[in-house]
């Protein structure tokens, strides 16, 4: 594996193949094995039909009422997941070298610039073919355990068609890199225009006669796809439209590498703030010098700003998206004429309404997981020693900088919560004030739970490992809220997720009992890392 430049990539990425292959392939599954309980009369697949058009913001319900058409149209918007591996990947497959200084030794060797892209390159390729393999496979056995209709070429198209939505995204966060003398910005960056090109693809199924702008997002041609419905199948030319792109981007990024020096960035006059690099100079009388904490918050401010503009942005969309779905639940109200469908129908928009809110946990505490890799690609990287030959006991080194990341997550709390309340007032949407300030600032102790659970963690893993174990943990609770009630867990299993204690409070407002649970954890996290750090060796 050590033979060539591709292999030992290839190597690299190991864990990540089998890792998120199999994981990918669980989420597939898991609403699969829900609607074999749900579809057993025709009464029932009638009403999952009728609920599925309710929520088509999240996906076309497509055959809804079938194993394959039920997962497809479950997991909707949550693509995002296979996305994040690659998008990573993209970001520090070049960019992450030259932060380190290892491409400046792998460039010493006899290969040009272009084969040691191009080599890198067809690594994460090969892997994410493999993933999608992987992910196939296991979807077609759920479709078998479960009785779906669909073959296996129908699973490994399923799983290809991940393949190739990830190889856009990976060749987006790699051409961004080159803009960017850091890693994290670039992955930022791209993480951004994630959510957006979410966004840009949820338009058409919102507002009639836009699919034109939908069309600008790759999603939208990965939507096109759903090999796990026999009668819609795949569609080749949206998997041609992901290949192109995915192969003109990365084109563009390994030219722009190769013609640019290393450790540096291309530089274009509209992308100067950008591309400007860290200043050598002692800014000695800058305001953020008078604290560690005043310090880490200057140091958090940009990926703040952005990071809080995507999460406050995108609860703004999903108040619209339910002021489109309650005119067409006018509609239906008034068709209506039995009690039993009225009564139905009146939960819908109730049960709708507590389901808006639950990626923005997410996205937060995701903004918390990269606060986190901060902190402990600075003690890897050295930069923690010279801020401790200072007189700074290392308990307030690490509590400063804890708090400027809550500074930060309260932030974007109180803006989310802004944006939230404006675009319901502009759209004409009815939410519980109280309710409302409940369900935005309640995400604040989720944030801050995870970044806890991160800096002890970080007293003993390196970078990548601990970014990847809080990344697991983020993932694990999600996928025990998100499927564990379709599977009928038991409540004791379902308590292991943080998303169980902030529940859903735009509906029933929070459980002071379930945040003092999270608070409380959140603290033993923070003080078992504070006396971890305290007396450990920096950097080991």
């Amino acid at each position: 594996m050590f033979r060539s430049i591709f292999l030992k990539t290839l190597r690299d990425y190991r864990v990540a193949i089998l890792g998120w292959g199999i994981g990918m392939g669980l989420v597939i599954v898991s609403p699969m094995a829900s609607v074999a309980t749900l579809i057993n009369t025709p009464q029932a697949r009638a009403a999952l039909a009728t609920l599925a058009t309710q929520f088509a913001w999240n996906a076309d319900p497509i055959a809804a009422d079938t194993v394959g058409g039920y997962a497809t149209f479950k997991i909707g918007i949550f693509v995002f997941l296979i996305v994040v591996w690659p998008l990573l990947a993209g970001s520090r497959m070049l960019r992450g070298e030259e932060d380190r200084g290892s491409l400046d030794v792998l460039l010493s060797v006899p290969r040009t610039r272009a084969r040691v892209a191009l080599e890198k390159l067809a690594a994460m390729w090969i892997a994410l073919l493999l993933i999608g393999a992987i992910t196939g496979l296991i979807a077609y056995g759920g479709g078998v355990a479960f009785k779906a209709d669909f073959n296996l070429l129908g699973g490994l198209l399923f799983g290809l068609d991940l393949a190739l939505i990830g190889a856009v995204f990976g060749a987006v966060a790699l051409l961004i890199s080159q803009f960017t003398h850091e890693r994290g910005p670039a992955a930022g960056a791209t993480g951004g225009l994630l959510v957006l090109f979410i966004v840009l693809d949820m338009v058409h199924r919102v507002i009639p006669n836009t699919e034109w702008i939908s069309r600008l997002s790759p999603i939208y041609y990965y939507n096109l796809s759903k090999p796990l419905i026999p009668s819609h199948g795949a569609s080749w030319g949206g998997m041609v439209v992901l290949l192109v792109l995915a192969a003109v981007l990365s084109a563009a990024a390994v030219w722009l590498f190769v013609r640019r020096d290393a450790g540096d960035v291309v530089r274009l006059p509209f992308l100067r703030a950008v591309a400007a690099a860290p200043t050598r100079t002692v800014p000695t009388s800058d305001w953020s010098l008078r604290s560690v904490y005043m310090r880490s918050l200057r140091m958090t401010a940009a990926p703040a700003f952005w990071w809080t503009l995507v999460i406050a942005g995108f609860a703004a969309w999903m108040v619209v998206v339910v002021e489109q779905m309650v005119g067409r639940l006018n509609d239906l109200f008034a068709s209506a004429s039995s009690s039993p469908a009225l009564e139905i129908l009146k939960h819908i928009s109730a049960i709708f309404l507590g389901a808006m809110f639950e990626l923005l946990p997410v996205l937060l505490m995701a903004f918390a997981v990269t606060q986190v890799n901060r902190w402990s690609a600075d003690e890897d990287e050295g930069r923690l020693e010279i801020l401790l030959s200072t007189p700074q006991s290392r308990t307030a080194v690490l509590l400063g900088r804890f708090a400027a990341l809550a500074t930060a997550t309260v932030i974007a709390g109180v803006a989310t919560l802004g944006a939230a309340a404006v675009a319901a007032a502009v759209s004409g949407v009815t939410l519980d004030p109280a309710n409302l300030v409940q369900a935005t600032l309640g995400m604040i102790p989720l944030g801050l739970l995870i970044a806890a659970i991160g800096y002890l963690a970080s007293g003993w893993l390196r970078t990548a490992a601990d970014t990847g174990l809080i990344s697991f943990v983020l993932a694990a609770w999600f996928f025990i809220s998100f499927v564990g009630p379709d599977l009928k867990w038991p409540d004791a299993t379902l308590r292991l997720s943080a998303f169980y204690y902030y529940g859903t409070p735009l509906l029933h407002g929070l459980q002071l009992a379930n945040i003092a649970v999270l608070v409380v954890v959140g603290a033993v996290a923070l003080v078992l890392g504070s006396l971890r750090f305290a007396r450990k060796d920096i950097g080991v």
